[in-house]
């Protein structure tokens, strides 16, 4: 299977969900072996470009965050990183004018779109993709993070939450062809209306609104229009688990289990995959093996069709 990059340049101007502030991002074609780079253009005089890469993580709460040595960083990469590993793009440059990636609608939904409608195009070498070869596993309390074999990746997430409107959710999904952007590309980010307010008086939050993002109250779903899926949360996790594996630096064969976890949890995880001798192999995607991987084959009808 062939890496793959834009065909043109895809561009996406909103508000940062916790900053407020108004960014333009403009996802460039990029080079074979490239990877995943971000380049924050309204920095001079320092090095502003940022590596989307597990190593490159500093702790951050609510978003994942990547900084470089000299300090310039980008948060909440997770809804595009998603977007990215789930259109099978392997080489692009993220230029942006501010420190947080737009929020847009809350999902990953408007990237992949944005992808689509750039085009997206194959390149002259073969994708190497990361062969889980032990299981990993990272704990914190109740919360569990794990990777184990697998012939292709697969997401299995469960959430508990004492929300009536949410409660207790589980899903588990096979990646291959196309179906995170079917079905997890457009589920928003949620929280609880007392963590808004909250969070509000702590200076962050300041872009999050009731459209771009899912606020459960009680047994109530205060969003315009409800939920688009009636397990949207669970969803949604399985989306970031996405996006912080696509940090590994290149696609995972592999079971990823999620219990309670998040961002950390899932960079832990890489971590100690990476740490751990005789866990993980890189092979060549030919053949079979590449056809599983997420974004192989996805197209317009692919979207989730929304009113």
């Amino acid at each position: 299977m062939l890496q793959h990059t834009l065909k043109t340049t895809a561009v996406f101007t909103g508000f940062g969900l916790h900053s407020g502030a108004a960014v333009t991002m403009k996802v460039h074609p990029a080079p074979v072996d490239s990877g995943i780079w971000f380049l924050r253009s309204d920095l001079v005089g320092q090095d502003a470009r940022i590596a989307a890469i597990w190593d490159a993580v500093v702790p951050s709460k609510l978003c994942t965050l990547v900084a470089n040595a000299a300090g310039a960083s980008v948060s909440t990469i997770e809804h595009v990183m998603a977007a990215l590993a789930g259109s099978a793009i392997n080489n692009a440059l993220i230029e942006i004018d501010g420190p947080e990636v737009p929020i847009l609608d809350g999902s990953a939904a408007p990237f992949v779109e944005g992808f689509l409608n750039a085009g997206i195009v194959a390149q002259d070498a073969a994708v190497m993709a990361i062969r889980v070869l032990r299981a990993v596993e990272v704990q914190d309390g109740e919360a569990v993070a794990r990777l184990e074999p697998s012939d292709m990746l697969e997401i299995d997430f469960r959430i508990d939450f004492e929300e009536k409107a949410i409660g207790r959710q589980a899903k588990r999904l096979n990646m291959a062809n196309g179906a995170f952007v079917r079905e997890l590309s457009d589920s928003r980010t949620f929280c609880r209306n007392a963590d808004v307010i909250a969070m509000r008086e702590r200076g962050l939050a300041l872009g999050g609104t009731l459209e771009n993002a899912v606020v459960f109250d009680g047994e109530k779903v205060l969003s315009p229009g409800g939920l688009r899926h009636k397990d949207e949360p669970v969803r949604h996790k399985m989306l970031d688990a996405l996006g912080d594996l696509a940090l590994a630096g290149a696609p995972i064969l592999g079971r990823y289990t999620g219990v309670r976890a998040g961002h950390a949890m899932t960079n832990r995880l890489l971590r100690k995959l990476f740490a751990t001798p005789g866990a993980w192999a890189a092979v060549s995607c030919e053949g079979l093996t590449g056809g599983k991987l997420p974004g192989i084959g996805v197209h317009r009808g692919d979207l989730p069709m929304r009113a």
